[in-house]
């Protein structure tokens, strides 16, 4: 399709900066909290990461769409962006195995999207201005009423959205046999945290995140993961309690993005709002544990706050972003507990941190020996 037969659309921050273009996806007007992917690659997946409820995505690739979408690559059940940001849009598409075109995805999953601007300057504006919410929309031209109705919009700081993501009943994946038994606390979890899991012999239970410490401990887990999700974990003090109980339990825990943040607040320490946070998968990583650097994929726009973190005498710090210093991974000593803020699944991203998931793996393996070794009473 033409870009001059696509209706105009229009895109305005929470500053009054104004930018007009046309429109992709569904019709409509969508509002959320802008933020920036610098990804080359793998945008189905982004698109489908229940990580980004609530945010409209800006991809500061230039040509978004050329290779449709495919059957299997999602992350989630559906598009889980709140509106999408592009240079270039392709209509047209080309890949072995596709199943279709992104803006038929997008149109199916009523997505509103505006594409032709300038995405660059955007994404510097983001990174000079910090975060601030956004409204799209193909069908009002009044920029009063957009502003209006933009100053409704929540704040993402204070804002619980995991429960809007999390599964409402628990469900299995993986062999039956499995070496493994992994209780997942789903706060918005993406489908290759479970791939990874499986690929290392896990059989999987994903619970909801209202479910109970003892719920999954019925289910006779060798290790409990706390899943990535979007929102203010500062906001989730129910969660906060839950991911406590689960440390005192003794069980290894991993926790990744969300499950991290909510790791640290459960230790005492805070989480805070960056000023446009980290998305992309070029992040660079250092493991303090090993030396050894990683290119990593990351999405979060809250942090571990740093000085908690160095004045907690409880936890290690593991990991460091390369690029600020913000703290990228903790470890309780003398527990097998740790938790990173970027996503060493990938999906998408390079596989660089999948070694995270064979240390679990080996916590695991531990704790399973030691409940064998210990006499039964009878």
């Amino acid at each position: 399709m033409l870009v001059s037969h696509r209706p105009e659309a229009i895109l305005l921050l929470a500053d009054g900066t104004l930018f007009r273009g046309r429109a992709i996806g569904a019709p409509g007007t969508t509002v959320g909290e802008i933020c920036f992917n610098t990804g080359m690659t793998g945008y189905q997946e982004v698109f489908t990461d229940p990580s980004y409820t609530g945010q409209i995505m800006t991809m500061a690739s230039p040509h978004i769409g050329n290779y449709g979408v495919k059957e299997g690559e999602e992350e989630s059940g559906k598009v889980t962006i709140a509106g999408l940001v592009v240079k270039k849009f392709s209509h047209l598409w080309s890949r072995p195995g596709g199943t279709g075109s992104l803006d038929d995805y997008l149109k199916a999953n009523s997505i509103v999207g505006i594409s032709d601007i300038d995405t660059r300057k955007l994404v510097r504006h983001i990174r000079d201005h910090g975060h601030q919410n956004a409204i799209i929309s193909t069908a009002v031209n009044d920029i009063d009423a957009l502003r209006a109705q933009l100053a409704q919009a929540p704040s993402m700081e204070g804002r619980e959205l995991s429960s809007q993501v999390s599964t409402k009943e628990p469900y299995e994946v993986g062999a039956s046999d499995a070496a493994f038994r992994v209780a997942l606390l789903d706060f918005g979890v993406k489908r290759n945290i479970e791939r990874c899991l499986m690929e290392r012999d896990c059989r999987v239970r994903v619970f909801p995140m209202s479910a109970t410490l003892q719920d999954m401990l019925a289910w006779k887990p060798h290790g409990i993961m706390l899943s990535n999700g979007p929102g203010d974990p500062a906001a989730m003090p129910a969660s906060v309690e839950l991911v406590k109980a689960i440390v005192s339990s003794g069980l290894p825990v991993f926790g990744i993005c969300l499950g991290h943040q909510l790791l640290a607040e459960s230790q005492g320490m805070r989480t805070e709002k960056m000023h446009h946070g980290h998305r992309g998968i070029n992040h660079p990583i250092k493991d303090l544990t090993t030396g050894r650097d990683e290119v990593t994929s990351q999405n979060h726009g809250f942090v571990v706050n740093r000085a908690d973190a160095e004045q907690n005498s409880a936890i290690e710090i593991t990991h460091v972003h390369l690029n600020d210093g913000s703290i990228a991974g903790i470890r309780l000593k003398g527990q097998p507990v740790f938790s990173v803020q970027y996503h060493p699944e990938a999906g998408p991203g390079p596989y660089d941190s999948r070694y995270l998931f064979d240390r679990f793996v080996v916590l695991m393996g531990l704790a399973k020996h030691q409940q064998k070794s210990v006499p039964q009473v009878v």
